[in-house]
């Protein structure tokens, strides 16, 4: 560049440095008077009029609580996720480290505890700077700082963050108007609680707004517990998140740091001693990734999901779905859930052995309900939610329906086929209408017609059991599993054994009005829409619609639960910051089936592990505990199950095909180096749910099922059993 442009663009910046001069001189007058207030106005117009223009500027600003971070616990304490717009932890002042205050002081604001918001002596000396260095020194004060921060998180809760002006964007009205709020903050407030507030409030990193984020993050500690180093590194840091930040710029940090501990020795508030030391330190970071959402899940990221769909489809968050989301994502709640991390771990454990990381992506779940209270105790699935090399991923939840009642979306598979899961409730209204528990049915009979007579007193239609028509208009044979057990035989012989055609034999001397009445009282229905299984549809009988394991567990809690139904639960409590309870979920309990009836379901299904359908399933659960059960396998066995129950728990186990249209048949196939020609409900859900049931049966305590009235169980003849 020629000597003349080089002369020339100094002498541009030097008048450019000269107008600022003047520019802040005047602002620094309109600052004076307006804080000598109405005494001088007498002494001049120019005066009077900064006084009329500074106090015109608006003074007051809402100091609302800055969004916070939501966690989600188990009901015992243990963590399961966060969820956050921005990583915040509030902490009080007395639960920082003395070092991160005194570190944040110096080097932003070290006459923080003199001014009354605003420091015209930095304000000189910063334009004092500016003019004669030809650099830019700020010279704002912590308070100064606060309110700006203050206002930008306003405009992003509100998700008006195109209204944020930055630092280098302002302009001298916008800056009088900064400054006029911090001197009206610190008439309302206390220095430290400004000093709080903005420790609580300030940009560290994306994943750390607050102190007590940044020290999570950088250090893997609490604010309460910074060392020197740490708090002066992260003090310093506020200034530029980016250009300090000791994980990708940490000669940066470490120079910046010095200084801050530097301007801490100036000031006296460590010793020559301390600093030295805390010189000669490292960055030595120790970081913790963020970990938002159910993705992040530490533990049961589906049942996190669940909870958290159930959150945003309560309009007692929000009327609309992005003020749930505000409340959930900015609201710093604390939801407390049902789930038991120790039955969690093991269930999680269970589903990983059965079908962890199957190359054919056969899905295994398994899911407890307490009786009695609804709580949803365990939620666990073979999957992972994000992908990952050698695993099944998906971000359907297997246990729970497609849609919650008011069609809002859950995020569930939709549920799967129960087979014979479905044939106690038959079953239960044969003893609802009167009828023996050891009453014999003719399950001889393979074929019902279409103008077989079935009784129906709502005037429903039924037809033919037609898995697929004849030319003559009968159905095609009823098939049981096993050949042997077309004949007479006890009803409740023919339940524990699980015999399709013993089944159609009782629902042929039953009311279907009362099967549904008895379905729909203990909860079931389409996991798929929420509609009616619809029992008027012979093949619902053996479990054609989908259903899903929750629902199906909490079932069987009503028969364990001496037949009084309570809607399944997951959220025991949600408190705000402030400690205020928002709406959880409360179980509703009801009268569902006569204790009576519920006694002799349970006093047949433990006859299952014993010497019917599930006798191979491992025998040392039913010597341990009092159980029941039922297994279940769909018509291509492509689902299959165990639904289980103490008096203390019911599990559903399911191992099946979960992808889309679940039409895949659990026929030649190999599971874990296994080959199976068929696979039935006892064969991999029943060792999973065996497995699981020992280790944890003992943590929720079982009586013994109360036996049901001897009125129920009158001598019968009583054909012999074939072998």
């Amino acid at each position: 560049m020629a000597p003349k442009k080089r002369l020339g663009s100094r002498l541009a910046a030097a008048f450019g440095r000269l107008v600022g001069f003047i520019a802040v001189s005047a602002l620094c007058g309109i600052l004076a008077a307006g804080l000598v207030g109405p005494s001088v106005a007498a002494a001049g117009v120019t005066v009077n009029n900064s006084i009329t223009f500074f106090n015109s500027l608006p003074g007051e600003l809402t100091v609302d609580v800055p969004s916070q971070s939501t966690k989600m616990v188990t009901a015992d304490g243990q963590p399961i996720a966060t969820f956050y717009a921005e990583n915040r932890v509030r902490v009080t002042l007395d639960q920082m480290s003395p070092y991160i205050k005194d570190a944040i002081i110096a080097i932003e604001d070290s006459r923080f505890y003199e001014h009354a918001g605003i420091d015209p002596q930095g304000i000189l000396r910063a334009l004092t700077y500016n003019f004669t260095q030809g650099d830019r020194q700020g010279a704002s004060t912590l308070t100064q700082q606060y309110v700006t921060n203050v206002i930008n998180e306003s405009h992003l809760s509100a998700e008006q963050g195109e209204q944020i002006i930055l630092s280098g964007q302002k302009t001298v009205g916008d800056k009088l108007r900064e400054m006029k709020l911090a001197i009206e903050l610190e008439k309302k407030f206390t220095k430290d609680q400004i000093l709080e507030g903005y420790l609580n409030i300030v940009f560290f990193n994306r994943d750390a707004y607050g102190i007590e984020a940044a020290a999570r993050h950088f250090f893997s500690t609490s604010a309460k517990d910074l060392t020197l180093p740490q708090g002066a590194l992260l003090a310093g840091l506020v200034n530029s998140p980016s250009f300090y930040d000791p994980a990708a710029n940490p000669e940066n940090s470490l120079q910046r740091r010095n200084q801050v501990l530097g301007s801490m020795l100036e000031l006296g508030k460590i010793t020559q001693a301390e600093h030295d030391a805390a010189v000669a330190t490292g960055v030595d970071l120790k970081i913790t990734p963020g970990r938002q959402g159910c993705a992040a899940a530490v533990i049961a990221p589906y049942f996190c999901d669940y909870v958290s769909h159930l959150i945003l489809n309560n309009p007692a968050y929000g009327v609309e779905l992005k003020d749930r989301e505000r409340v959930l994502y900015r609201g710093g709640l604390t939801i407390v859930t049902t789930l038991d991390s120790r039955l969690q771990a093991v269930a999680q454990a269970q589903v990983d052995a059965t079908a962890g990381a199957n190359p054919d992506k056969w899905g295994a779940a398994l899911v407890t309900i307490q009786p009695g209270s609804g709580r949803i105790l365990a939620m666990a699935q073979n999957t992972v939610f994000l992908p990952a090399e050698g695993k099944f991923d998906t971000q359907l939840n297997f246990n729970v329906d497609s849609r919650d009642a008011n069609g809002n979306d859950l995020n569930g598979a939709g549920g799967f086929q129960p087979g014979s899961t479905m044939k106690p409730f038959t079953f239960a209204e044969w003893l609802n209408e009167g009828k023996p528990l050891n009453g014999v049915v003719d399950a001889s009979r393979r074929t019902y017609p279409l103008d077989f007579p079935w009784r129906s007193s709502c005037g429903k239609v039924l037809g033919a059991y037609n898995s697929a028509q004849k030319n003559d208009g009968a159905a095609d044979d009823l098939q049981n599993n096993d050949p042997g057990y077309y004949r007479p035989m006890p009803i409740n012989y023919g339940l524990y054994n699980s015999i399709n055609t013993a089944t159609f034999a009782t629902a042929a001397q039953l009311d279907f009005c009362g099967i549904q009445k008895m379905v729909d009282a203990v909860g079931l229905h389409s996991g798929l829409d929420g509609a009616q299984v619809n029992m008027h549809q012979l093949g619902n009988l053996l479990g054609a619609i989908g259903v899903a394991p929750l629902h199906l567990a909490n079932a069987f809690a009503t028969f364990a639960n001496d037949g009084r139904y309570c809607t399944p639960i997951a959220v025991a409590d949600v408190s705000d910051p402030t400690g205020r309870h928002l709406p959880a979920e409360a179980a509703q309990c009801r009268a569902a089936v006569k204790p009576e009836v519920a006694r002799g379901v349970n006093a047949v299904l433990q006859d299952v592990l014993k010497m019917g359908s599930g006798v191979y399933i491992n025998p040392k659960v039913q010597s341990r505990v009092p159980v029941a059960a039922k297994t279940g396998t769909s018509n291509n066995n492509g689902a299959t199950w165990v639904a289980g129950y103490t008096t203390g728990m019911a599990t559903v186990s399911f191992f099946g095909d979960t992808l889309e249209g679940q039409q895949r048949a659990g026929q030649n196939v190999t599971i874990n180096g296994t080959f199976y020609k068929n696979i039935d409900g006892y064969m991999l859900a029943g060792p999973q749910w065996a497995n699981y049931m020992l280790a944890v049966a003992g943590l929720y305590p079982a009586e013994p099922f109360p036996p049901p009235p001897p009125s129920m169980s009158p001598p019968q003849p009583t054909p012999a059993p074939t072998p």
